[in-house]
């Protein structure tokens, strides 16, 4: 019986869904993989490579070749350590761009499919649940209200000192409109998913919450 189960996390920014991959992976002790800071690591090194977000076949190259570590509270990029560097305003507009070209999602999604292969992974993302891992026996679709997720991304340690609520709220609303209106695998709730949402909960009841539901789909592997 197949006990290391693939746990798929879903949703929009603000929603937590960073914080509460970690802790089921550590309650679990299975690997987090955060498929966002991939689509950051190919925005960051495309700048500092000077590729142009226009060039798609440029991007495409660049994200297959790339060496990616995006697995705990680091982020390596050819070996260099990026965490913070890839969480600023100007990569999160980066990254929503080259995950609307095919062939970056073609060249990531090949990734993550090995690193979750196996099982005993929790996988945060947009497209986890519909498009990465279709079959994932447990999937949860985090959301909350525009509100908590301006509030929860101001609070963000690289974000604090230079904008105002105002300025996160309409950033994160032009984020999700570019990820659900996009033509390859948009931002949705795959129809099996257990929708959360997080806006009156801690990071505690989350977790609690998802650990319940894959207890559950171990008992149906």
């Amino acid at each position: 019986m197949n006990t290391r189960l693939i746990i798929a996390i879903d949703g929009p920014s603000g929603v937590g869904k960073g914080t509460v991959a970690r802790d089921v992976a550590a309650a679990l002790g299975y690997r987090h993989i955060d498929t966002g800071a991939m689509y950051r690591a190919v925005a960051w090194r495309a700048k500092t490579a000077a590729v142009s977000l226009d060039d798609a076949d440029a991007l495409t190259a660049l994200a297959e070749r790339l060496d990616i570590v995006a697995s705990g509270p680091s982020v390596l990029v050819d070996g260099v350590e990026v965490s913070g560097e890839i969480r600023t305003p100007e990569i999160d507009r980066g990254a929503s761009r080259v995950a609307r070209v095919a062939g970056v999602r073609t060249a990531l999604v090949a990734q993550q499919r090995r690193l979750g292969a196996g099982g005993g992974v929790v996988m945060e993302g947009r497209d986890i649940g519909t498009v990465v891992f279709p079959d994932a026996e447990v999937k949860v679709y985090l959301d909350a209200s525009a509100d908590e997720r301006a509030r929860r991304r101001l609070h963000d340690d690289v974000r604090r000192e230079t904008r105002d609520p105002g300025q996160v709220a309409g950033e994160m609303a032009a984020r999700d409109e570019a990820d659900r209106t996009r033509a390859v695998a948009p931002l949705a709730m795959a129809a099996d998913a257990h929708l959360i949402d997080t806006t009156p909960l801690s990071i505690r009841q989350v977790v609690e919450q998802i650990l319940a539901i894959a207890a559950a789909g171990r008992g149906r592997s």
